[in-house]
């Protein structure tokens, strides 16, 4: 399907035509005899057979997605999951060969390796589930192409020809409303002019005339191609005959098809999931290290053997003791990983994507959340994103008292709402003559309307210049002294309904490309008929004899008059406004009478030739300046670009003088900045020999006429320069590019369903502004997320350093996995989502984006947790021991349960209980239970050590809260920066405890993690060992802010220097 011309080997040359045929460049009689076709009466039926066997159906390529089970196997391309996955077959194997180990009883030894695995299991379908959705923007790019054609085949006209039978050098009408089948070279105009609305394909902001004259260059971009109409776009106005050119992938909209599935399939890993699968790769190194050293430490125990005349002999080997060293190192792995990281990622960047949802940014996909915060450069269009997309009248100029005067008039407002803004200098006593002659042309020569859409948003249908005229005339009013009664209340355009009743049309001259104007004849209240016309203001001029005055009198218009109107007119255009003047004419001989189609001059109507000689000896009235006005916010974003250190770039298909004026206005350029090499075509970009050393360039850049294929370049070189691009876009020729971005923005209000699919994020306002308030928050974000990755990595490193000392000291193992399990997922859970509330730092958007290969973690700040990590294993260790070795401690009595003592000799050699002569244990309480070791006193170092198991799990939970604390902030100390900035945490600690509570005080959940109550005195030794943590991480950020501070004092000085 959609083979296109790549058959084309099949047929001998001169059979059809070749795929690469510049129809725009030839005439209509080379086209036919290049496509073997007539116009007047089609391809044969066996010749369409025979083509489509060529080229295939008009349709675009169904690309089959990767299958659900490569999908899933992706999802465990990653090395914490691969190292999670086996630490869960390596856990369900041990629990499945000895299931009363630590504590564990029957189906508790499996609750490990069973959370694991359903954790791995919900992420791999969550990542499946974002995978599917990929495909999506091919999808919604087929929903635009047209389904039915009305064809001439074979002398006959088919009115619904299924639009997929298509084939080169099929002949097709189109009238308006009609969207166009296939890439198509105009043949002939029925209608005198012809409009076509191809904005997603171009950008270009209205729509453009067509015409049936070739194209001198071969070599031209699609907007310069204007005698071709293209797959997907739109007929607004008039009819055509047209000859099929390309069809099915070889279109424009085919290219694009192909263009985003290329960059679909070249999708790269967000800086965050790098810098994790780097974490990833160096925890697994740090995993085995440690594991090696944990078995060599302790080999002594499981492996044995004498010396007898210097040679190692009788080798005894333990099992049970291999098997037990083992399940430590699982242990050690389980520590080392935080299970949780993953979950809580999610749920900070879906967070994320709530706070930039009320910010009018809704984020289709999660990691561009993160992403954000790094952006380097924002790729934008113009149309629509920093300007309004709709057309305003800024300057109007209306003739004075004089011919040698003319009067200037600033308007204000920048949408189509008729309140908006207002015109300055307006006549207090109301419109004089030629002021209202002007309102008259304004309303009435012209076709377009304004609806009230909600919202206090007005859309406007028709061409958005004529849009923009009735705006105007809604602002300046109606005559002074008229009967103001007629105006409706409720109608958005009351003056031009007023306007339309004074001045009825009788009969429309269409707009064409030769004369540049649009005329109408209308009929007065007294029966009078004249001509109104509105057009190019110097195609007016030529045409026109007299000029009007202040006062409504006529007078010649000579050398001196044009030449003041026409400097005016250079003035406007300087500004890149687009200028449109105004006619009229009240000598109508022949149509004196007209009242319509059976008047003798109607015949005089039918042929646009003769419009020309109507419109000639003119009265010139006026002329306005229009424009697509920037938005009011856009400039204060692009400077909080600059001061963010985020280069914009504006990338657009409309005019580069339009593009650069408006790029000055923002603030992209200075007001006197020489742009030579900052502002080019994307024709101009494409022949550079080196793109990048302009792409490098600092400052904005402007690149106008840009077709799909300069947009993909762009960010194509920037991204392999390392930048990280955000690119925004509308039109379904944006998709590509949108897809290839780093972030792709796509419009929420003006954009297409394609872009909107192939995008990341889609601006609910369609505002550029809001661009930038999303980067801020996606900063915000990933300084957040950093806080609790920080936060959850020290505190896996503790609960390693607490196993590594735990086998090197060779006393009873403190934690077992499933304990480590539910700390690392459900304890530090609440405060490390909480830590993603921080709020913002003040100057967020002061500081240069962060590059995207910057480390997660600084040497710095990993020394700091591995001050923090050794705290945690030597206070989780130290109070088992003392539970073991000690009566009271810090004055707090421990002996209330009355459990035995040991000695620390014995409690390190525990593993020889069974040598020992007379060694006998009292029982002790805990909670409800006592424990009895007569049968076998052994046993006090392994059921007997569920108390000090408890304290060393409590004390690991209090010093993980108290370090939530420690990581609001990296560098500022907690009297700056107290807890309550964020009571989302404190709330989040509470919740901690609270379940921490819950597997201590309700029997069964206790018997599950193997841990038993504690009593008050055994809490304040908790919290006595615990609260250190805080002033030992106060101290190391006190001697972190004073290094930092020197560093940026010698930088500064080096730089003064310099």
């Amino acid at each position: 399907m959609g083979r296109g011309g790549q058959d084309e080997g099949r047929r001998s040359s001169g059979e059809a035509p070749a795929s690469g045929f510049p129809a725009w460049a030839r005439s209509v009689a080379e086209c036919e005899e290049e496509f073997k076709v007539s116009v007047g009466h089609g391809l044969k039926p066996e010749e369409v057979a025979r083509r489509q066997g060529i080229y295939g159906l008009n349709e675009l390529e169904k690309h089959s997605g990767p299958a659900i089970w490569q999908l899933v196997l992706e999802q465990f391309n990653d090395t914490l999951v691969r190292i999670l996955l086996v630490a869960a077959v390596v856990s369900f194997v041990l629990a499945w060969v000895d299931g009363d180990e630590g504590g564990e009883m029957g189906i508790t030894a499996f609750v490990e390796p069973l959370v694991i695995f359903l954790i791995l299991i919900l992420n791999a379908i969550v990542g499946v589930w974002q995978e599917n959705n990929a495909e999506k923007a091919l999808e919604a790019l087929k929903e635009i192409q047209s389904e039915h054609a009305t064809v001439m085949r074979d002398g006959e006209l088919i009115p619904n020809l299924p639009a997929k039978e298509l084939v080169p050098g099929d002949i097709v009408e189109l009238r308006v409303g009609d969207k166009v089948p296939a890439d198509m070279r105009v043949v002939h105009l029925v209608s005198s002019t012809l409009r076509v609305e191809q904005g997603s394909l171009t950008g270009e902001s209205a729509a453009v005339n067509k015409t049936s004259r070739q194209v001198e260059s071969e070599d031209t971009d699609i907007q310069g191609k204007e005698c071709m109409v293209f797959a997907g776009t739109t007929v607004v106005n008039g009819s055509c005959v047209c000859l099929v050119t390309q069809t099915g992938m070889n279109t424009e909209i085919g290219k694009i098809h192909s263009q985003i599935h290329e960059a679909s399939m070249s999708d790269d890993e967000t800086p965050l999931k790098k810098k994790l699968n780097e974490f990833g790769e160096v925890l697994t190194m740090i995993i085995g290290v440690i594991c090696a050293l944990v078995w060599l430490i302790n080999v002594k125990y499981f492996f044995t053997w004498e010396v007898v005349d210097g040679w190692p002999r009788n080798f005894k080997f333990s099992f049970e003791k291999c098997t037990y060293y083992f399940e430590i190192a699982v242990a050690l792995a389980v520590a080392a990983i935080p299970e949780g990281l993953p979950a809580v990622i999610t749920t900070c960047l879906a967070l994320g994507t709530r706070k930039m949802a009320a910010k009018n940014a809704l984020v289709r996909k999660l990691p561009s959340v993160e992403t954000l915060g790094c952006t380097t450069v924002i790729c934008s269009d113009k149309t629509g994103t920093l300007t309004t997309n709709q057309m305003s009248a800024v300057r109007l100029v209306a003739m004075g008292s004089q011919k040698d005067q003319v009067r200037s008039f600033k308007v204000d407002g920048t949408t189509y709402d008729p309140h908006d803004g207002m015109i300055h200098d307006w006549p207090s006593v109301g419109m004089d003559a030629n002021l209202q002659m002007i309102a008259k042309i304004a309303a009435v020569c012209n076709d377009a309307s304004i609806a009230h859409s909600g919202q206090n948003q007005f859309i406007a249908s028709g061409m958005p210049t004529e849009a923009a005229l009735k705006v105007l005339v809604e602002k300046m009013g109606i005559p002074g002294g008229s009967d103001k009664s007629s105006l409706s209340s409720t109608e958005i355009l009351r003056c031009c309904q007023w306007w339309s009743g004074v001045a009825h049309r009788v009969a429309t001259l269409e707009f064409d490309r030769t004369r540049k104007s649009m005329g109408v004849i209308v009929r007065s209240k007294s029966g009078s008929n004249s001509l109104l016309v509105k057009g190019a203001v110097e195609n007016l001029l030529e045409r026109s004899a007299y000029v009007q005055l202040l006062d409504g009198s006529v007078v010649q218009l000579d050398d001196g008059a044009r030449s003041l109107i026409s400097k005016a007119l250079r003035e406007m255009s300087t500004n890149a406004l687009r200028c449109l003047g105004f006619a009229y004419k009240d000598n109508l001989s022949d149509f004196a009478t007209y009242n319509g189609e059976d008047h003798p001059a109607h015949k005089l109507l039918l042929d646009p030739s003769n419009y020309s000689d109507i419109e000639k000896d003119l009265i010139f009235v006026g002329l306005v300046g229009l424009r697509d006005p920037p938005r009011e916010e856009v400039h204060k974003a692009i400077e909080d670009c600059r001061a963010a250190g985020i280069r914009v770039m504006v990338i657009t298909g409309d005019n580069k003088e339009t593009a650069e004026a408006i790029c000055r206005e923002i603030g992209v350029f200075g007001p006197e900045e020489d742009i030579k090499s900052k502002s080019l075509t994307g024709k101009e970009f494409m022949s550079l020999s080196d793109k990048k050393i302009l792409l490098r360039q600092s400052g904005g850049l402007l690149f106008s006429r840009a077709e799909p294929k300069h947009k993909q370049e762009i960010v194509r070189l920037l991204k392999e320069d390392g930048e990280v691009v955000a690119m925004t876009g509308d039109g379904v020729n944006d998709a590509p590019a949108l897809k290839l971005a780093d972030i792709g923005i796509a419009m929420g209000i003006a954009g297409t369903e394609v872009a909107k699919e192939a995008s990341d994020m889609v601006l609910a306002d369609d505002n550029f502004s809001t661009i930038v308030a999303a980067v801020g928050e996606g900063r915000s974000i990933y300084n957040n997320m950093k806080a609790f990755i920080r936060y959850m990595i020290s505190s896996n490193m503790g609960e390693v350093a607490s196993i590594f000392l735990t086998a090197a000291l060779g006393i009873p193992e403190g934690l077992i996995p499933v304990q480590l399990l539910w700390v690392n997922l459900v304890t530090d859970g609440p405060p490390a989502t909480a830590l993603g509330f921080n709020p913002p730092d003040r100057d967020i958007m002061k500081k240069p984006p962060r590059r995207s290969d910057d480390s997660l973690i600084s040497a710095w700040i990993l020394f700091r947790y591995l001050v923090i990590g050794l705290y945690v294993g030597l206070a989780t260790v130290g109070i088992f021991i003392i539970w073991y070795t000690h009566g009271s401690f810090m004055g707090i009595d421990l002996s209330g349960d009355g459990h035995t003592l040991v000695s620390y000799s014995q409690l390190s050699n525990w593993g020889q209980c069974s040598s020992w002569d007379g060694f006998k244990v009292t029982p002790f309480t805990a909670g409800s239970r006592v424990f009895n070791f007569d049968n076998n006193p052994c046993d006090y170092f392994q059921t007997g050590k569920v108390k000090a198991m408890t304290l060393s799990l409590s004390v690991l939970v209090a010093i993980e809260m108290f370090n939530s604390l420690n990581a609001l902030s990296e560098d500022v100390s907690l009297l700056s920066m107290p807890p309550w900035v964020n009571p989302w945490l404190l709330l989040a600690m509470s919740v901690s405890f609270g379940l921490h509570f819950l597997i201590l005080y309700v029997p069964f959940l206790a018997q599950v993690f193997g841990i038993v109550p504690l009593s008050f005195n055994e809490w304040l030794l908790v919290l006595a060992v615990a609260l250190p943590v805080i002033l030992i991480d106060e101290i190391l950020k006190f001697v972190g802010r004073c290094t930092s501070s020197s560093g940026a004092q010698m930088l500064l000085e080096k730089h003064k220097k310099e």
